[in-house]
């Protein structure tokens, strides 16, 4: 109970003051939003990676059902196409997360993926009217509807997930991504040798897209205000359990869409620029390795489209399973209250970005005279691993800043994705020969590059409180304090991962 009182009495001599409250039931509404986004975000994943396998079967009618038109793309032209959702996607993210702060992230979440779904299943009909120019345009747009989605999820999230559940719901909620990922390779393969043939990937991703998408409009909600049915004890648990206020906003509550997003605050908050580094480095190893390892597969280890599909999903199999075990972990330590936020955060990143990094530098040294097992080990372990970020950077934009956590996913998953455009290209541009292992051993090295620079950046400069530029200011006289405040730019990072109010 003393450390109890001398936290409440830091918090208040800072301008905060706990409030806390009893627990909400433990399924609640909270969590059938939960499950939605998590189905989400596996539909919108599903027509994202579509035609990383499709791709194979449209040109080589022989790896499947030969019925079907077979198109005479180079490498270069993939490699376009597989990079050109992110064209579009890159363009949205920003003004995804200020449409779902002001507007409410239903529906940005809702168009996104309705829009995408009806594209993917014109996907066949401009293969064959429009070669892949029109492909091209159409893969874009779809960037274009799913770039409002990230920010989207973040922006629901932190309305929804009360602050001692935030790590786990967020990482229920993103293994949807991995979820859909798996689902898609893994049938894809099946369904291009099949009667449907090729189109038949985009027929069942779109269409899947579409029942989510009324699944959503009817039992979907923005904030838990809007909700019809929760339970009072439900929605102030989630209002206000373990938020740090201050203490004059006590007595009533601005609407955060009413805010004014903080510019110039948010981009010279060092905690802000690193998460967006950190951001950046994560997205140039995952795409990476989505986009090449069906390539990889056929051509170095000679796995040919029928297994490539279940195998391709194998690390992101691994990546869903081990998202459940890390948040079983941290689950554990929540309830021990074992270590401080700012150090769980940083335990788990570490352990998604470095361990995947020695995996990859074990991967540069496989080739074609060795054992294929080993190398689908290490890619397994690369990518399934990577999981743990979700308890680290990914969850950060909402500990850093809750009523503005969609803009600071649209600004970070803006960057990072330019960098989901500039590695496949860059792989193009090193892989001249797909058979010459070395060359693979090269991607590889900058892909582990990338995951050392960005965890250790996070390790020295990451912060876990919300940042004073998070609560409006209150008045004209308290906002000397603010800024003096948003100068230090650093609360308290030492918090448990749970409030000690109930002991």
């Amino acid at each position: 109970m003393l450390g109890l009182s001398e936290c409440c009495g830091c918090l208040q001599r800072s301008g905060y003051q706990p409030i806390y409250v009893g627990h909400g039931p433990r399924f609640g509404v909270r969590h059938i939003q939960c499950i939605l986004v998590f189905c989400g975000l596996a539909v919108a994943y599903a027509l994202r990676v579509n035609l990383s396998v499709a791709i194979v079967a449209m040109t080589d009618r022989n790896a499947t059902n030969p019925d079907f038109e077979e198109f005479d793309w180079d490498e270069s032209i993939k490699s376009y196409l597989l990079s050109s959702f992110f064209w579009g996607y890159v363009v949205t993210q920003v003004p995804g997360g200020y449409l779902s702060h002001k507007y409410g992230a239903k529906f940005t979440f809702l168009w996104g993926v309705f829009i995408c779904a009806l594209l993917a299943l014109l996907t066949p009909f401009c293969a064959e009217v429009g070669n892949w120019r029109l492909v091209l345009a159409l893969r874009a747009t779809q960037g274009l509807c799913q770039g409002m989605i990230f920010p989207s999820t973040h922006t629901l999230l932190s309305k929804w997930a009360p602050a001692e559940e935030r790590g786990h719901l967020v990482s229920y909620c993103y293994s949807g991504t991995q979820f859909g990922t798996v689902i898609m390779l893994t049938i894809s393969g099946f369904i291009a040798s099949s009667r449907m043939g090729w189109p038949g990937i985009f027929y069942i991703s779109g269409s899947g897209g579409l029942l989510w998408c009324l699944f959503w409009y009817l039992y979907g909600y923005s904030t838990p205000g809007e909700h019809p049915t929760i339970t009072q004890n439900e929605r102030r648990y989630i209002d206000t359990f373990g938020q740090p206020r201050r203490q004059a906003s006590i007595g009533g509550r601005r609407d955060p869409s009413t805010l004014k997003t903080p510019w110039c605050q948010i981009f010279t908050s060092v905690p802000f620029l690193t998460l967006l580094v950190v951001h950046c480095a994560n997205n140039w190893g995952f795409w990476t390795l989505l986009t090449e390892i069906p390539t990889y597969m056929k051509n170095i280890l000679g796995i040919d489209i029928r297994s490539n599909g279940p195998l391709s999903a194998l690390p992101y199999l691994a990546m869903t399973i081990l998202s459940f075990l890390f948040i079983f972990v941290v689950d554990a330590l929540n309830r021990n209250n074992a270590m401080p936020l700012a150090f769980s955060r940083k335990l788990f990143n570490t352990v998604g970005m470095w361990i995947p990094m020695f995996a990859l530098i074990g991967l540069g040294y496989i080739n074609t005279s060795q054992s294929t097992k080993l190398a689908i080990i290490l890619l397994t372990i690369a990518v399934g691993v990577n999981a743990a970020t979700y308890l680290g950077f990914q969850v950060n934009h909402i500990d850093l800043s809750p009523n503005f956590a969609g803009t600071l996913m649209g600004l970070t998953n803006c960057a990072a994705n330019i960098m989901s455009i500039v590695a496949p290209l860059t792989v193009g541009l090193i892989v001249t020969d797909e058979e010459n292992p070395l060359q693979w051993r090269l991607v590889f090295y900058i892909t582990a590059g990338f995951y050392f620079l960005g965890n250790l950046l996070f390790l020295l400069f990451g912060r876990t409180s919300p940042r004073t530029w998070n609560f409006p200011p209150i008045d004209t006289d308290s906002h000397s304090d603010y800024s003096s405040l948003s100068s230090n730019d650093n609360l308290n990072e030492t918090e448990p991962l749970q409030d000690n109010s109930r002991s």
